[in-house]
C-alpha cells in the first residue's frame, strides 16, 4: 500500500530561509524594515499612542516601499507581531545591459541576468555611464522574492 513513501519530489531548491520574520510592534524602530499590506517597507515615521481605559498602546507606522517608494500606513497594537522582511543588499559588477536586463557578475564568476534595468532617471543614467565605458558596481536589494537595482557607483580602480 505505502511502498513508494520514500519518493519525494522537490520543485524548488531554496535555502529554506523565510522571506519574513515576526517582530513585536513595540520593538520596531525608525529606519528599520517592516511589511505593510504585504510590501517590504522602510519605516520613516513611528508614533505610539497611550493606552485607553481598557486598551493597548497602539503603534502608528508610516513606511515607504523599498522598491516603488510608495507610502503605506499601518496601525497596530504594540503587543502584536508584525512581519519584518529579510532585506539583503549585494553589489555586483555590471557586464552588459541587454534588452532591459542587467547582466551582472557574481563573486564566484558566474553571471546573473534576471535583474531589470531600473526605470526612469536612474536607469537612463546607468545606461549612459555604461555606454561611456565606465566600470560600474550595481547595488541590488532583494526582499520577499523581489530584486531591484536601487543604486550604482563607479567600480574602484
Amino acid at each position: 500500500m505505502a511502498e513508494n513513501h520514500d519518493d519525494h519530489t522537490f520543485e524548488t531548491a531554496e535555502s529554506g530561509a523565510s522571506l519574513t520574520f515576526p517582530m513585536q510592534c513595540s520593538a520596531l524602530r525608525k529606519n528599520g524594515h517592516v511589511c505593510i499590506k504585504g510590501r517590504p517597507c522602510k519605516i520613516i515615521e513611528m508614533t505610539t499612542s497611550k493606552t485607553g481605559k481598557h486598551g493597548h498602546a497602539k503603534v502608528h507606522l508610516i513606511g515607504t516601499d523599498i522598491f516603488t517608494s510608495r507610502k503605506y500606513e499601518e496601525l497596530c497594537p504594540s503587543t502584536h507581531n508584525m512581519d519584518v522582511p529579510n532585506v539583503v543588499r549585494m553589489e555586483y559588477a555590471l557586464l552588459n545591459i541587454d534588452d532591459g536586463f542587467l547582466s551582472l557578475m557574481l563573486p564566484d564568476g558566474t553571471t546573473k541576468d534576471d535583474v531589470k534595468l531600473p526605470e526612469g532617471e536612474l536607469g537612463e543614467k546607468l545606461e549612459e555611464e555604461f555606454d561611456d565605458g565606465k566600470e560600474l558596481l550595481i547595488s541590488v536589494v532583494s526582499a520577499m522574492g523581489e530584486e531591484h537595482c536601487l543604486s550604482f557607483k563607479d567600480a574602484p580602480k
